[in-house]
């Protein structure tokens, strides 16, 4: 009688649970993007939350909380509710790097979020105006040791940040990082000639790429992608072993139900597995991505891990 009793309780737990998540959400769900609007993520983002809303027939929208390399908002999304109704859109800065480089990022990446998808990855790109004389890496190197002038890159992010210090390190040659809050701001003073060089995501430097006012002169990754067409990587002109890929995925605050967990997560993938989204993804600047909550969760864990090693290696922090 006591055996049927719980059975008779768990089947009704489960019946309203279920009940539950095919009605989620039931009001309009916030995805805080931490850094301004216009910035690779941001336009990811804005993408994902429109194709959730009109493959659900629910509210998503976005907000933006920009500053302090992300920090801001990823620690507003960590101190939200956990009741699914706040997720954040997070980058290989925010959950990855930041808890390495800043003394006190305002949230703890491995114990305050909860994964839900991978959604797209991207290589950076090193860039110069169209005008420039640079060509390809091997310029670049060649006027930094003829003019100390020519080693001024601009800086949008945190991954950004990271690229220079290790083609600083693999390459021995002195380059100036120069920080912009944002892409818009660095697109503006490189083609102002304020500085020669910039370094930044697939998505804000097509428009410029494709327009002729800028020219790619390397991709981090290990090798050429279709994203930049016709551009070697930086591994390819002759450092071996480079190899940065940055990525933007979705998380919840850590407690939120995982029964809605699962939910986002069948309905990102959902969208990220038809063709047109590829397509549009591609288009600005991402390889669609997807897979399941844990396998998310185990890609952030080797993210930290190896960032942490080399961030430590360099001694690299940000004030």
């Amino acid at each position: 009688m006591r055996f049927s009793r719980l059975l008779l309780a768990t089947l009704l737990a489960l019946s309203s649970n279920l009940g539950w998540t095919q009605t989620y959400p039931e009001r309009p769900v916030r995805i805080i993007v931490a850094y301004p609007a216009g910035q690779a993520v941001d336009v990811l983002t804005r993408y994902v939350a429109d194709e959730l809303t009109k493959s659900t027939g629910k509210s998503y929208f976005v907000e933006n909380h920009a500053g302090a390399g992300g920090n801001i908002g990823t620690s507003d999304a960590a101190r939200a509710q956990p009741d699914g109704y706040t997720l954040v859109m997070g980058t290989n800065g925010t959950h990855a790097m930041n808890q390495f480089l800043y003394k006190s990022p305002g949230f703890d990446a491995g114990k305050d979020f909860e994964p839900i998808v991978l959604v797209g990855t991207f290589p950076m790109v090193l860039l110069t105006k169209a005008e420039s004389p640079l060509r390809d890496l091997a310029s670049v190197m060649a006027a930094v040791k003829q003019n100390p002038k020519a080693a001024d890159v601009a800086l949008p992010s945190t991954t950004a940040r990271l690229v220079l210090e290790l083609l600083q390190s693999a390459s021995k040659v002195p380059l100036f990082g120069v920080p912009y809050k944002g892409s818009a701001a660095a697109a503006t003073d490189l083609l102002g000639g304020q500085v020669p060089l910039l370094i930044d995501t697939v998505s804000a430097a097509q428009p410029f790429i494709a327009s002729g006012k800028m020219r790619a002169l390397a991709v981090t990754s290990a090798s050429a992608t279709s994203l930049v067409p016709g551009v070697r990587s930086v591994q390819e002109q002759g450092i071996d072993g480079f190899d940065v890929v940055a990525w933007d995925g979705l998380y919840a605050p850590r407690g939120t139900p995982p029964a809605i967990i699962q939910k986002i997560n069948e309905d990102v993938t959902r969208v990220l597995a038809k063709p047109e989204s590829r397509r549009k993804l591609a288009d600005m600047g991402f390889e669609a991505a997807g897979g399941s909550p844990g396998r998310f969760g185990d890609f952030t864990r080797s993210e930290q891990k190896r960032w942490g090693e080399l961030i430590g290696r360099i001694g690299l922090r940000v004030e």
